[in-house]
C-alpha cells in the first residue's frame, strides 16, 4: 500500500508513475485525494474543539453558579462534537484504506516504461548454457511422462478435474528430490528454513496484496481460510504487526526459506496452458522470502536472482534473465527479474522463477517495521520474494531437456544423490 500523505502531495507523479503500468486507477486517485482533504479538515475542526474544550475545562475551576452551568453545557456540546467528528474521521479514513488497496505499488526509477511483456529486457550477462541438440525430434514433458507410465492426467482429472496431475515412481520421487535439493542449496546461502501454515486468514492474504485485487485467483474455504497461492504469504506474514531489532524479536536482514504446496484458481488463464504442468491448481515450490532496510533492498534483489539461479546452474539448465518492464510486472511488485528456463519440448522459454522487491509496500499493509537502533523510531522495512525453485516447472524441464531417443530421462548429477545415485528414469514396469 502507498503512502497517503506522499500520494497526496505528489499526486501528479502518482498518476504519471502508475500510467506506465497501464494501471486504470485515475477514479481512486481523485477520490483518494478528495477524502485526504475532507480528512484534513476533520483533524482541524476536532483539534479546535479540543482546545476550547481545554480552555473551557481550566475556566471551570473558576466559576459557580449559573456561569459554572452554562459552561458545563458549553463543554457537553463540545465534547459530544469531538465524538461526531472523531466518528467521522474513522469513517473517512476506512474509505481512505479501502481506495489505497486497489492501488498498485509504483515502479522502481530503474525499471523500463513499456506496455506489456514486449517492453521486457533481457540481461544476457546473467544467462547461463545453450540449448541442447538433439539428433531427434524433442518431446514434451507431457507425452514423455506418459509414455513413461509415471504421469497421469486422466486419473487425476477423475479424482479432481482439469489442470491436476497423478505423478508415479521415479517422477514421483524426483519431485520430493528436487524440495530437499534446493532446501538444503539454500540453507548453504543463508536462509533459513521455515515450515508454516498452508492454511491462512484474510488479514495475512491483505498484507502480501492477494486481497482485495486478486479475491477470484484464491482457493478459500468454509471457514474464511485461505488456501495459499504461495508460501511468500505465510512468511511474509510471520512478522506482521512487529518491530524487527526490539527485544525477542530478530533484526533486518532476515532470509528465509519455505517449502509448500501452493494453490491457485488460474481464473484469468482461460485457454492457457491446459496441458501438463506449467499452469495447474495445485503445485510445489520452494520461496525465498527477504527482509531488508530501504538502504539496501535492491542489492538484495540483485543477490536474490543469483540465488534463484543457483539450483538451475547447478542442474545444467539453459535458462535467461529478463528485467520485465512497468506494464509486465505484478501488482505489489516495485522492481521484477524473471528466470526463464529453456523447454526444448516446446521450443520455448517458461518462466521459472520471479524476484521481486516490493519496496514498503507489503511492509505498510502488514506493519512491519525495524528499529535501526536502540532508542530510534522504527521504520517501515522493504520486502523481497522469489521462486527458488517452482519445482513442477523444474521437473518438466529435466524431463526435456534429459530425454533420449528411447524415451528415458538422463537425470543431472546434482540430483543424483537425492535419487539414492539413480542416473536414468526409465519406463515403469507393469
Amino acid at each position: 500500500m502507498l503512502d497517503l500523505r506522499w500520494v497526496v502531495q505528489n499526486l501528479d507523479e502518482v498518476r504519471a508513475r502508475l500510467s506506465t503500468r497501464g494501471a486504470n486507477v485515475g477514479a481512486e486517485l481523485a477520490q483518494i485525494a478528495e477524502l485526504a482533504a475532507e480528512r484534513k479538515k476533520l483533524i482541524v475542526e476536532s483539534e479546535g474543539m479540543r482546545a476550547s474544550q481545554k480552555k473551557s475545562s481550566d475556566e471551570m475551576r473558576t466559576l459557580k453558579g449559573e456561569a459554572q452551568a452554562a459552561l458545563r453545557a458549553t463543554l457537553k456540546g463540545l465534547s459530544d462534537g469531538v465524538k461526531l467528528l472523531d466518528e467521522k474521521l474513522v469513517l473517512v479514513e476506512a474509505q481512505i484504506g479501502d481506495r489505497l488497496l486497489n492501488v498498485p505499488n509504483l515502479p522502481h526509477a530503474s525499471v523500463p516504461p513499456g506496455p506489456d511483456a514486449t517492453g521486457n529486457v533481457e540481461q544476457p550477462a546473467r544467462a547461463f548454457g545453450a540449448k541442447p541438440s538433439f539428433t531427434f525430434k524433442p518431446k514434451e514433458h507431457t507425452d514423455l511422462g506418459e509414455a513413461l507410465g509415471l504421469l497421469d492426467f486422466e486419473r487425476a482429472a477423475k479424482l479432481s478435474g482439469a489442470r491436476f496431475w497423478v505423478a508415479k515412481g521415479d517422477i514421483a520421487r524426483l519431485e520430493l528430490a528436487l524440495a530437499r535439493f534446493f532446501l538444503d542449496l539454500h540453507r548453504e546461502r543463508g536462509y533459513l528454513e521455515v515450515l508454516a501454515p498452508y492454511l491462512v486468514n484474510e488479514a495475512s492474504m491483505r498484507g502480501t496484496g492477494q486481497l482485495p485485487k486478486f479475491e477470484e485467483d484464491l482457493f478459500k474455504t468454509t471457514s474464511g481460510h485461505y488456501l495459499i497461492p504461495t508460501a511468500e504469504v505465510s512468511i511474509t506474514n510471520l512478522h506482521r504487526d512487529e518491530i524487527l531489532g526490539d527485544p525477542n524479536n530478530p533484526s533486518v536482514p532476515l532470509k528465509y526459506c519455505s517449502f509448500s504446496p501452493c494453490f491457485r484458481s488460474e481464473a484469468g488463464s482461460a485457454g492457457k496452458d491446459t496441458k501438463g504442468l506449467i499452469r495447474v491448481h495445485q503445485f510445489h515450490k520452494v520461496e525465498l522470502v527477504r527482509f531488508e532496510t530501504p538502504e539496501s533492498s535492491q542489492a538484495a534483489l540483485e543477490q536474490l536472482v543469483d540465488d534463484a539461479q543457483e539450483p538451475l546452474k547447478r542442474l545444467g539448465l539453459h535458462h535467461r534473465v529478463v528485467l520485465l518492464c512497468s506494464g509486465d510486472m505484478g501488482f505489489g511488485s516495485e522492481k521484477t527479474y524473471d528466470i526463464e528456463v529453456w523447454l526444448p519440448g516446446q521450443n520455448a522459454f517458461r518462466e521459472i522463477s520471479s524476484c521481486s522487491s516490493f519496496g514498503d509496500f507489503q511492509a505498510r499493509r502488514a506493519q512491519i517495521r525495524f528499529r535501526p537502533a536502540l532508542g530510534e523510531k522504527p521504520r517501515l522495512v522493504h520486502t523481497l520474494n522469489g521462486s527458488g525453485l517452482a519445482i513442477g516447472r523444474t521437473l518438466v524441464a529435466i524431463l526435456e531437456n534429459g530425454q533420449q531417443e528411447d524415451g528415458s530421462i538422463v537425470l543431472p548429477e546434482a540430483i543424483r544423490p537425492y535419487m539414492g545415485g539413480l542416473e536414468k528414469i526409465v519406463a515403469r514396469k507393469t
